[in-house]
């Protein structure tokens, strides 16, 4: 069901903006890939959020099924059994080479991702952040994609108040600490080379934009009955949500921490089968991200199955993937 009210507003404004003319080449490059299967591209990230092509452009395509995206074969089989399959793909545009990887989800793998039952938090903690949808097919497609991104940024709030201090069954707080919480937490559960200060770069690049968010999500779960909103101002929040919902929410975060790691740890592996050559890119995005270099040989780049592990164990030792 398409969600009302403030935060649908927020969300329905942030993706239905004009896209850069990178974007839509990229976006018609996955099109083409897809054809008639095509429901939505979502442009999302880094490079959206800093206004610029340079890096790697990232997407996600929601097809209706993975069968009529890429007919019968591994490649649907593997999308289905742990979604989604993720593809480099690199285009020149106005004399400039564009780089984008795209995720490839059908529109209802899509929708349980951003839940809050999901195992993994990549989805819901990508699409609670700002997106554009570069391409939708017809009015059911942007209906589902306001829908499902509300659901991300609810789910989003409802983690970050879980995750709060306080054991009772109120929390108080301001947006910057909520966010903070949230994104600080997505890292934690996943491998990923991003630095300790990311969560709060990615709430101080529009931290008015995510107050609004925070309060219109508040509003959204107050009206389905989850919580009771005390108070939510410029200043802060304060809610409260009897019967231990919070308390359970945080102990399940916990417990399935280590589960969300070992699929997504899966989730890279096979990614690695679809995305082309990897591995420098892996090392590239590790060292944006670290400042830290390891250069692979000719050998680990045209064998990285066989020969790259020995640089994938340095970065795990060192924990630098969080």
């Amino acid at each position: 069901m398409l969600g009302v009210g403030a935060l649908a507003a927020l969300v329905g404004g942030e993706l239905f903006r004009p896209a850069p003319r990178s974007a839509e080449v990229m976006a018609g490059e996955i099109g083409a890939r897809f054809g008639a299967s095509l429901a939505a591209v979502l442009f999302y990230g880094s490079c959206l959020r800093r206004g610029s092509d340079e890096g790697v452009l990232d997407f996600y395509a929601l097809v209706d099924d993975y069968g009529a995206a890429y007919g019968a074969g591994a490649l649907a089989r593997a999308n289905a059994v742990l979604p989604p399959n993720v593809f480099y793909l690199e285009r020149d545009c106005d004399g400039t080479r564009l780089r984008a990887k795209y995720a490839v989800f059908s529109l209802r793998d899509f929708a349980r991702a951003v839940r809050p039952e999901a195992i993994r938090v990549g989805t819901w903690a990508r699409f609670c952040q700002p997106a554009l949808a570069v391409y939708r097919r017809d009015a059911e497609a942007s209906a589902a994609l306001v829908d499902a991104l509300c659901t991300a940024v609810k789910t989003a709030v409802w983690r970050g108040l879980a995750l709060l201090p306080g054991d009772g069954d109120t929390r108080a707080g301001s947006a910057e600490s909520l966010w903070r919480t949230v994104f600080g937490d997505t890292y934690a559960s996943e491998l990923r080379p991003e630095s300790r200060d990311r969560a709060g770069d990615i709430y101080a690049a529009d931290p008015a934009r995510y107050g609004r968010a925070l309060a219109a999500a508040l509003e959204s779960l107050e009206s389905e009955g989850r919580l009771r909103i005390a108070r939510s101002d410029a200043q802060g929040f304060e809610i409260a949500c009897p019967g231990g919902a919070l308390r359970e929410t945080r102990r399940r975060i916990r417990v399935r921490r280590p589960l969300a790691k070992a699929v997504a740890t899966l989730q890279l592996l096979k990614s690695a089968a679809t995305f082309g050559d990897w591995l420098p890119y892996a090392l590239w995005k590790l060292e944006r991200h670290t400042g830290t270099h390891l250069e692979p040989t000719e050998r680990q780049r045209r064998h990285p199955f066989v020969f790259g592990w020995p640089l994938i164990a340095r970065v795990l030792w060192r924990r630098e993937l969080r």
